[in-house]
C-alpha cells in the first residue's frame, strides 16, 4: 500500500477539521509560549476539497493574518531569500512571504507536490519556527497549517520523507455534503447549486470514472459554478453557459445540474411567497422541484433590506415550511438557519426561533432539535 493512501483511522469531515484548527490556533494565541510544543497540522485530501478554502476562511473569522505559501512553485533558495553584503557580512533578506509580526495562520500548500530540497528547506520551520542559513523567526502568534493532495487521486505527489512528516499531526479530509452546504450557504453559493446537491449528493465530489485531465465534480468546481451563473445568465447566452458549466464539472453531472437550473430559474413566485402574505403557495409535486423550492428560500430569506422586511421574509419562510411535508420542512429550515454572509448562522438561529409561527410550526413537525437524522 502507498505511503499516501487514505487513512480511514484519522478520516475526518470538514467541520471536524475547521474545529480542531480553531481549537489550536486560538490556544497558541492565548498562550504563545506553547509555539514550539504545540503540533502543526497537515491536512491531506483529494483535489478541489476545499483544504485551503478552510484555513483561509478560519483566518478571516478569527481576524487573524493568513498567509498561503505554495511550496510547490518554490525552490530552495527561496525560503532564505537574496543574500546581499552589509559590511564586509553576507545577509539574507527575507522574503515578504514570511510573516514578522501579529498573529496568524502559515498555510504551508502543497506541501505533498514540493520537490524533495523544499520539503527539506521546510524541516526547521516545521519543526524550530525558523530558516536555515537566515536571522527569520516565525512570530509566536503563528500557527503552522500544511496541506497536500494524495496519490491515490492521480494528483502530482512527492514522497514524503519520514522525518518531515513525523512533525506534523496529519489528517484525511473528505467531501462532505452536509458541511458543504452550511459553507455554501453562508457563502452565498447560488440556490441552483446548491438545490441541485441537496437532490444529487454524491454528485459534490466524484472522481472516479471521470477524465481527470478536465473539468470533474468537486466543492472546488461547483463553488466556480455558481461564480459563472451570473456572468451567463441570460437566455441568449444559454448555450455558453452550457459549455461553460460542461467545463467545470464534466459532462455528466453539466447536464443534470443544467436541467435542475432550468426549473430553479422558474421559481419566480419564491420572493413573493416570502413577502407578501395574501400568495398563495404552490408547492410543486417532483422532488427536485421541491429541493429548488427550498433552496430559493433559504437564499432570498435573509436579502430584507431593513429589519422589518427582514421580519417579514422570516414569517413568509414558515408560511412556505407549513405547506411542506415534515422532512422538507426541517430541511428548509435547517438550511435557512445557516445565515448568509450578511447573516451570521446565531443571527439566523435567533431570528427564526423567536418568530411567532415557531409555535406553529412545533406543534406540526415537533422540535427541530429532534430532526438531525434529517439531510441538508
Amino acid at each position: 500500500m502507498s505511503n499516501m493512501s487514505v487513512n480511514m483511522h484519522n478520516l475526518v469531515s470538514s467541520e471536524e477539521a475547521i474545529n480542531i484548527i480553531e481549537s489550536s490556533v486560538k490556544t497558541l494565541i492565548a498562550n504563545p509560549h506553547l509555539a514550539h510544543s504545540l503540533p502543526p497540522i497537515l491536512l491531506r485530501g483529494a483535489p478541489g476539497v476545499g483544504k485551503s478554502t478552510m484555513v483561509r476562511d478560519i483566518a478571516k473569522r478569527l481576524g487573524i493574518g493568513f498567509q498561503d505559501v505554495r511550496l510547490a512553485e518554490m525552490e530552495r533558495v527561496d525560503f532564505a531569500g537574496l543574500p546581499s553584503v552589509k559590511d564586509g557580512s553576507t545577509r539574507w533578506n527575507v522574503p515578504s512571504i514570511w510573516p514578522t509580526s501579529g498573529n496568524g495562520i502559515l498555510l504551508l500548500d502543497e506541501i505533498t507536490s514540493a520537490p524533495p530540497d523544499v520539503q527539506v528547506a521546510a524541516y526547521q520551520l516545521v519543526l524550530d519556527r525558523c530558516i536555515s542559513n537566515s536571522d527569520y523567526k516565525l512570530p509566536d502568534g503563528w500557527y503552522i497549517v500544511a496541506a497536500g493532495n494524495r496519490d491515490v487521486d492521480g494528483a502530482v505527489v512527492k514522497a514524503m520523507s519520514s522525518a518531515l512528516a513525523n512533525r506534523f499531526m496529519h489528517f484525511e479530509v473528505e467531501a462532505n455534503i452536509e458541511d458543504w452546504i452550511g459553507w455554501a450557504l453562508s457563502h452565498d453559493i447560488n440556490p441552483s447549486v446548491v438545490g441541485y446537491l441537496r437532490y444529487k449528493p454524491d454528485s459534490l465530489f466524484k472522481l472516479e470514472g471521470q477524465n481527470r485531465q478536465m473539468g470533474w465534480p468537486s466543492p472546488r468546481s461547483w463553488e466556480r459554478v455558481s461564480n459563472i451563473l451570473p456572468i451567463f445568465g441570460g437566455a441568449e447566452q444559454e448555450d455558453v453557459l452550457r459549455k461553460a458549466v460542461y467545463g467545470l464539472v464534466g459532462n455528466s453531472a453539466g447536464v443534470e445540474f443544467m436541467q435542475f437550473h432550468k426549473i430553479n430559474s422558474k421559481f419566480d413566485d419564491v420572493l413573493e411567497y416570502l413577502t407578501n402574505p395574501k400568495k398563495k403557495i404552490v408547492i410543486p409535486e417532483a422532488l427536485d422541484q421541491r429541493y429548488a423550492l427550498c433552496s430559493a428560500a433559504a437564499y432570498l430569506v435573509w436579502n430584507g433590506k431593513n429589519a422589518d422586511e427582514q421580519k417579514q421574509r422570516v414569517e413568509g419562510l414558515f408560511r412556505i415550511a407549513l405547506q411542506l411535508e415534515a422532512d422538507f420542512a426541517t430541511v428548509l429550515m435547517k438550511m435557512a438557519m445557516c445565515g448568509n454572509s450578511k447573516v451570521p448562522r446565531m443571527a439566523a438561529v435567533i431570528a427564526i426561533t423567536s418568530c411567532k409561527k415557531m409555535k406553529e410550526f412545533t406543534e406540526k413537525f415537533g422540535d427541530l432539535k429532534t430532526k438531525q437524522d434529517v439531510r441538508l
